[in-house]
């Protein structure tokens, strides 16, 4: 572990601070921190769960008072009659919610002078009532450091080993090298199941190894749900056009990958576009040709009724991404998640302030790609220069551009696209955005099926023919968008 394992808790306990939350999933390896700061401290050390009630488990961990399993029959004890002492409670938190629990806590904190008793809250997730704010203290147990990952990793090996006669785990140094950084993030109990994982299936440590590890990692990170994973998106660089983008992304690939000390990382860009442009298809080729992982953050998940909750779905989102770096972070028409509402109590405001923080502070290879449709609802704080790199504006696509589109979209499905008179279908879906000339071959399949013919050219054009594109029927908002974009954006293709 870090050299300081505990170190910060020990410092909260010397500092008199009354109530402690601590939220982790590891709440057997706080159970024995504390127990080796306890001598030191010339403390006793209780625990209390509800199956068990309290106990005093810095000697044989017998009851330390009978009928105790019941919350506010055990914290009237504490108030009245308990020692001095750290007093952890496991699992607390589905008790906060009922008013005399609460007002036992807030009695045993303001007593603390006189009757030094500090409550200890282990829990997965912790969120404290107002009214005992100003008595809490806040600790967060330190991860395993890259040393204590590469012993994590060398135990599992040995157990392996033990258990098959001796014979020794496959790998090579990069492949391990990978492995570890993969596992960078995860308490030493996640780490330590995903390398026995990886290593039990075949006694080897091995590249087919990392996307599963990798894919478990952002399972166990992702706890609201609120962001998507892939993890091969090499199909996502095959994006026809964009070669603007595609070199200005280049250039910059070398520096996100591997730092350079002369060099300031990238932090991401803003695509705004047309409806359907083929925005979120770029912001997917940003991870393909860099060849990292990309996240999906979905900002409507993150709102919570509860005041703060909204914030802090989204700073563990940003944390999660953190630790999956290197990694793309798509944001999907983060206008709707941070323009000023009348309605929402500021919630969007508070969420605009937590993104711009983390955008200011982070230190990771984390690449944000906002996507946008209405660019005027987005804040200038957001789109100013230094917040992000650079904004792009997709328009729809060229003549030379659809027609690599369509030749993409045919070879998806099977069909040689030198078969197709791929300038005709370009010339007659002029107007057109990706979305829909893909909809187009989608559309000429199904009539060929119909009837019963191979599909052709002369298919794609009838479904052309019958099709009105967005541009049109949105004319004059496309207009209006390109006047905005003219002298704001750089051009994406």
């Amino acid at each position: 572990m870090a050299t300081d394992d505990g170190h910060d808790l020990e410092l909260l306990l010397r500092s008199n601070v009354p109530l402690i939350a601590v939220e982790t999933q590891e709440e057997q390896r706080v159970r024995e921190m504390l127990l080796r700061m306890v001598p030191r401290l010339r403390q006793h050390l209780f625990q209390w769960t509800v199956t068990d009630g309290l106990r005093r488990v810095d000697l044989d961990g017998t009851p330390a008072y009978q009928d105790s399993a019941e919350p506010a029959e055990f914290l009237r004890h504490v108030r009245d009659n308990g020692e001095a002492g750290i007093y952890l409670l496991a699992d607390f938190h589905p008790y906060l919610e009922h008013p005399v629990v609460v007002r036992l806590i807030k009695e045993i904190a303001q007593s603390y002078r006189s009757r030094p008793r500090t409550l200890a809250f282990v829990s997965h997730r912790f969120t404290h009532p107002p009214e005992l704010r100003k008595f809490f203290a806040r600790y967060e147990p330190t991860l395993p450091d890259r040393d204590a990952l590469y012993r994590i990793v060398s135990d599992e090996a040995q157990d392996w080993a033990r258990q098959n006669g001796g014979q020794r785990v496959r790998t090579d140094r990069q492949t391990l090298d990978r492995l570890v950084q993969n596992l960078t993030g995860l308490t030493a109990w996640d780490a330590r199941r995903l390398a026995r994982s990886a290593i039990q299936r075949d006694g080897a440590i091995t590249e087919s190894d990392l996307p599963e590890v990798m894919a478990a990692k952002h399972q166990l990170l992702d706890r609201n749900g609120a962001l998507s994973f892939t993890q091969d998106t090499a199909r996502f660089s095959e994006v026809g056009g964009l070669n603007r983008l595609k070199r200005w992304l280049e250039r910059r690939r070398h520096a996100f990958l591997e730092p350079d000390p002369q060099l300031d990382p990238p932090k991401g860009m803003l695509l705004v576009g047309v409806q359907g442009g083929g925005k979120s298809l770029a912001a997917k080729a940003v991870a393909g040709l860099w060849g990292v992982p990309l996240l999906g953050l979905d900002m409507g998940s993150l709102y919570n009724k509860y005041y703060g909750e909204s914030e802090r779905n989204l700073r563990e989102g940003l944390r999660s991404a953190e630790v999956m770096a290197p990694c793309v972070l798509w944001i999907d028409e983060i206008e709707k998640a941070v323009s000023q509402s009348d309605n929402d109590s500021g919630v969007s405001q508070r969420m605009l302030g937590t993104l711009l923080t983390w955008m200011a502070e982070n230190r990771k290879q984390v690449f944000i790609v906002a996507t946008a449709n209405a660019i005027e609802r987005l804040p200038p704080e957001l789109i100013r220069k230094g917040r992000l790199d650079e904004i792009f504006f997709v328009d729809l696509p060229s003549d030379s551009v659809r027609e690599e589109i369509f030749a993409i979209h045919l070879g998806k499905r099977d069909l040689d696209p030198e078969q197709f008179d791929l300038a005709a279908l370009a010339a007659a879906s002029d107007g057109f955005s990706g979305s829909e000339i893909e909809q187009a071959v989608v559309a000429a399949l199904y009539l060929a099926r119909e009837r019963d013919e191979p599909v052709s050219t002369d298919h794609v054009l009838t479904e052309i023919g019958e099709t009105r594109p967005l541009s049109l029927v949105m004319r004059e908002q496309l207009d209006r968008l390109r006047s905005w974009a003219q002298d704001r954006t750089v051009p994406a293709d």
